[in-house]
C-alpha cells in the first residue's frame, strides 16, 4: 500500500503563467531582480505586495522577517515566483499565516512547487520541514521562464532535478508511482541536457518533483549539506555527492549520470570543514540516509568525502 500527494491543481505549459488569472491582494515573495527581469509584468501582476529580497539557500530569519514585516496586513493568498529558495520561504510563510500558495518556478530543478518540503538554514545548517499544508494549492510550470535562464543556472538546476530523480528511484520508500515518475523524469532531463531540449528538461524537472517528493532523495543529498553551508551551490554540490552516492550505492543510474556531471563541466569542489564534524552531521540527516538502500557507516561517510575532496569521483 502507498499513498501519493501532490498539489490539488498543476498547471503546465509554455505562456501558462502569463495566462493564469492570479488574485489580486496577494503578497509576492522572491529574490531580488525580479522586477528587473520583467517577471512582474509577464504574469499581470496586479493590487500586490513584494518581498523581493530572498537570498540563496535562505535561512528561516528571512521568514521570520516576513512574518513581522507583514503581521498586520490582509492578503488574499501568498504568490512565490523565482527558484527554489523563493518557492521554500513562501511555502513556510503561507503555511505560518494559513493562507493559499500559489507558486510559480522560474528555474527547473528543485521541483519545490510540487513537494511537501521547504529547505531553510538555521544557525547556518541547512534543515528540511516536511509537512502537506507545504503544498501549493496551485503550481503553474511555465518553459517561458528558461529562455532566459543563464547557462550557470541551468546547469545547477537540472543536475538537481537528476538527482533527485535518480535518488528518488533508488529510496527505500519508492514505490510504482515513484519509480516510475523517476526513470521518466531522467529520461527526459538526459535528452534535454544532451540535446539542449528546454522543453524536456522543464518537464523532467516536473515528473522529478512529483516522484521524489513521493518518496524521498537519500546519501547524495545528505552529503550535499555540508558543502552548500560552505557556499557551494546546491547542484554544484549534487553533481559530485550524488555521483560518488550512486557509485556506492550501485546504483543503476550510475554511468550516466556521471556522465551528464561531466558534459556539463562542473569545477571541482573542496570541503573545508574538518571531517569529524560534517560526519557527524551528515549522519544526523535521517531523513536521507534512513531511506538510502545500503547502510552507510561513519567510515563510508569519511571515504566519499575524500574522493570528493581529492577530485577522485570520475
Amino acid at each position: 500500500m502507498f499513498t501519493i500527494k501532490q498539489p490539488s491543481t498543476i498547471v503546465f505549459g509554455n505562456k501558462s503563467a502569463q495566462n493564469f488569472p492570479l488574485p489580486e491582494n496577494s503578497l509576492v515573495i522572491t529574490s531580488n531582480g525580479a522586477k528587473s527581469r520583467g517577471w512582474f509584468d509577464y504574469i499581470g501582476l496586479k493590487n500586490a505586495s513584494i518581498f523581493d529580497n530572498v537570498e540563496s539557500n535562505p535561512s528561516f530569519t528571512t521568514v521570520e522577517k516576513i512574518l513581522n514585516e507583514f503581521k498586520t496586513s490582509e492578503f488574499s493568498s501568498i504568490i512565490g515566483i523565482g527558484g527554489g529558495s523563493s518557492l521554500d520561504v513562501a511555502k513556510f510563510v503561507a503555511f505560518k499565516m494559513k493562507k493559499r500558495k500559489f507558486l510559480i518556478p522560474t528555474t527547473f530543478g528543485s521541483g519545490s512547487e510540487v513537494t511537501r518540503i521547504s529547505v531553510l538554514k538555521i544557525n547556518g545548517k541547512k534543515q528540511s520541514f516536511h509537512d502537506d499544508a507545504l503544498f501549493a494549492d496551485v503550481a503553474i510550470i511555465d518553459s517561458h521562464f528558461i529562455q532566459n535562464s543563464s547557462d550557470k543556472v541551468i546547469k545547477n538546476s537540472v543536475i538537481d532535478a537528476c538527482a533527485q530523480s535518480t535518488e528518488g528511484y533508488d529510496s527505500k520508500l519508492g514505490n510504482i508511482y515513484t519509480k516510475f515518475m523517476c526513470e521518466k523524469a531522467f529520461d527526459l532531463l538526459e535528452n534535454g541536457i544532451i540535446h539542449k531540449n528546454y522543453e524536456n528538461i522543464v518537464l523532467g524537472s516536473l515528473y522529478a518533483g512529483l516522484g521524489f517528493g513521493n518518496c524521498s532523495t537519500t546519501l547524495g543529498h545528505a552529503l550535499s549539506y555540508v558543502f552548500s553551508n560552505e557556499g557551494i551551490p546546491h547542484g554544484h554540490a549534487l553533481a559530485f555527492t550524488t555521483t560518488v552516492a550512486h557509485k556506492f550505492n550501485n546504483s543503476k543510474f550510475y554511468t550516466r549520470f556521471k556522465h551528464l556531471v561531466e558534459i556539463l563541466n562542473f569545477d571541482p569542489i573542496h570541503l573545508n570543514q574538518h571531517m569529524k564534524d560534517a560526519v557527524k552531521l551528515i549522519q544526523k540527516d535521517r531523513k536521507h540516509l534512513d531511506n538510502n538502500p545500503k547502510v552507510v557507516s561513519d567510515a563510508d561517510i569519511v571515504n566519499l568525502l575524500t574522493l570528493i575532496n581529492n577530485q577522485q569521483v570520475f
